[in-house]
């Protein structure tokens, strides 16, 4: 087979790059992906019962960036929804992240009162102050709201998502966790926040359903490679794999998923209910909040994350580490040396991304080093 492209994996990364070579450049793609569907994690497929539920755990599409909206849009029609999850503490579910409701649904009513006081005459309504920022704050009022969601927000969760202790990965997973100085239960505030009206498995195979575009489900690029004549190259899979391990294998953590259906209208008020504390599963997810779909019975998923076991399981979240970043580091330098090969997304960058920021990457390796060397 000849082709211009030969595009590893049909996740955002590859599918994007995949349309726009074959729509804009008008030259031949071949697409492989080694699962047996497109959209990598965002797949999405209608359960038994008729629901549309999320395989590999909930994808909010959500962005500030309006090119990547109106590209996506070409693809699909938008159900606009403003995600909102609650976390189980102390025997309630507050919103999360945490934010001024959340104090008053934990706290009494003099000390949220005050806290509410202090916290917008330091910083400003609206604003958003990391965990770690308040803590280095004079206020003892200030410090004990910090170690308060640390404790009982951020800890439990992080032990079971990453398997290790917080001060074991990266700072800056613990400088994302912010107090949200409103009264604003959405879990984003991104301009654009919605979900593809009939699935992302639908937005896909619109973005890819060109004449120049051949798909391979099932198959691993390396088996078919000398097969096929190409002249370069996109890989969207694993940095490690793409050199044989070479220099070990990068970790990442992965996830199972227990999906359940009852016969009754909804099983919990919003979409997402995380438990930071309790049981073994970090979140469980309802479809019907994203879908809005009508029907006799509910889907929902409990999430156990899990360590990452090359052919048994799906890597999902590069661990952020130094040691892991100076292994990566030594496998994109390797990168460097090859004319012929793009790397780019989650897996091939060992670095994760939203969905936008994936979109906007392929949109960007488009343009920069695609278009512009015509």
């Amino acid at each position: 087979m000849n082709v211009d492209w030969l595009i590893v994996g049909a996740g955002f990364t590859g599918s994007i790059l995949a349309e726009r070579i074959a729509n804009i450049c008008d030259e031949k793609v071949l697409l492989v992906e080694k699962r047996n569907h497109i959209a990598g994690n965002a797949y999405d497929f209608y359960d038994e019962h008729g629901i549309l539920v999320h395989k590999y755990g909930p994808h909010i599409f959500h962005t500030n960036s309006k090119k990547v909206w109106d590209y996506l849009s070409e693809f699909t029609t938008w159900r606009h929804y403003f995600h909102q999850v609650l976390a189980s503490i102390d025997g309630k579910q507050v919103p999360i992240p945490f934010n001024y409701n959340s104090i008053y649904s934990v706290f009494p009513l003099s000390f949220a009162q005050n806290l509410e006081k202090t916290l917008t005459e330091r910083f400003g309504y609206g604003k958003k102050v990391s965990i770690l920022k308040l803590l280095e704050e004079e206020s003892e009022d200030l410090k004990f709201l910090a170690d308060y969601v640390y404790k009982n927000v951020f800890l439990g969760y992080t032990l079971k998502q990453w398997g290790v202790k917080p001060e074991e990965i990266d700072k800056s997973v613990t400088s994302r966790v912010p107090i949200y100085l409103s009264r604003d239960n959405r879990y984003f505030q991104d301009t654009y926040q919605a979900i593809p009206e009939f699935g992302y498995t639908k937005m896909f195979q619109n973005i890819i359903n060109h004449p120049n575009i051949k798909l391979l489900l099932n198959t691993n690029y390396k088996e078919i490679e000398d097969q096929i004549t190409f002249k370069k190259i996109i890989y969207t899979g694993p940095l490690d794999f793409y050199f044989d391990y070479e220099f070990g294998h990068l970790p990442y953590r992965s996830l199972d998923f227990s999906f359940k259906n009852l016969k009754q209208d909804r099983y919990q008020d919003v979409a997402q209910v995380n438990y930071p504390n309790e049981f073994n599963f970090t979140r469980i997810t309802e479809f019907k909040h994203l879908s809005g779909q009508k029907a006799e019975s509910t889907s929902f998923v409990y999430e156990f994350p899990q360590e990452y076991e090359i052919g048994k399981n799906t890597p999902y979240y590069p661990i952020p580490n130094e040691e892991n970043k100076i292994l990566a580091d030594k496998y994109k330098q390797k990168t460097k040396q090859l004319d012929n090969v793009i790397f780019a997304g989650r897996l091939a960058d060992y670095q994760y991304y939203n969905m936008d920021q994936a979109a906007a990457r392929a949109l960007s390796i488009f343009e920069k080093q695609i278009l512009s060397s015509k």
